[in-house]
């Protein structure tokens, strides 16, 4: 027996309900941890897929700039500063209680700080790479966080379930059966007295 509990009828009814409910909690639990665990993965996926396309984008960008390098030289200075990036936002959505958000670059369409007198189309496609490399990290910081949120919440479920299942739901079971046999050996008792009763009722 896993707990000491008084055997009455009542006990062992509200037991039995308790059983129900913590089945029912494993089940809606279990569901759960798989539909995080199928997000979770969708999300490896895609932040596989554009970490791909980030570092093939970072090679062209370097090798278009180093032409442009080679047709232009490197000490060439820029005619304007590049501006601070402020247009970085935030949005998320919710997936079985767990807010996952996803980050976007919101900034205007890229256009160059620098004159196009004396450069190259190599350096504007070098410039476009980078500027595509920005926006895509800014989508994948989001991605990761949200697989590190769904992990988290996949732990803790896991850690849920485990729980029910091999701790409240045996204790449970150990109870059912202890009322259960402590009633009917009570009901045995009864009626084994009822019945020496009876006979010695019936003896003249």
């Amino acid at each position: 027996m896993a707990q000491q509990i008084f055997p009455t009828k009542g006990n062992l009814i509200a037991c039995k309900k308790n059983l129900s409910l913590a089945k029912l909690g494993f089940d809606l639990l279990d569901r759960k941890r798989n539909v995080l665990m199928r997000e979770m993965m969708k999300l490896i996926d895609e932040a596989a897929a554009m970490q791909t396309e980030i570092g093939d984008t970072f090679t062209r960008a370097y090798e278009a700039l180093q032409r442009a390098n080679i047709a232009l030289g490197i000490d060439r200075q820029l005619e304007s500063p590049v501006t601070e990036e402020k247009g970085f936002s935030v949005t998320g959505h919710s997936i079985m209680g767990v807010d996952l958000p996803r980050g976007h670059l919101d900034s205007p369409p890229p256009h160059p700080y620098y004159g196009f007198w004396g450069t190259s189309s190599q350096l504007d496609y070098a410039y476009l790479c980078f500027d595509r490399v920005k926006r895509l990290c800014a989508e994948l910081a989001g991605i990761e966080n949200s697989v590190y949120r769904l992990a988290t919440a996949i732990k803790r479920t896991q850690r849920r379930a485990n729980m029910l299942e091999n701790v409240v739901v045996p204790r449970l079971d150990g109870n059912i059966r202890f009322i259960s046999s402590t009633l009917e050996e009570h009901e045995r008792e009864e009626f084994t007295r009822m019945k020496v009763i009876k006979r010695q009722k019936a003896q003249p």
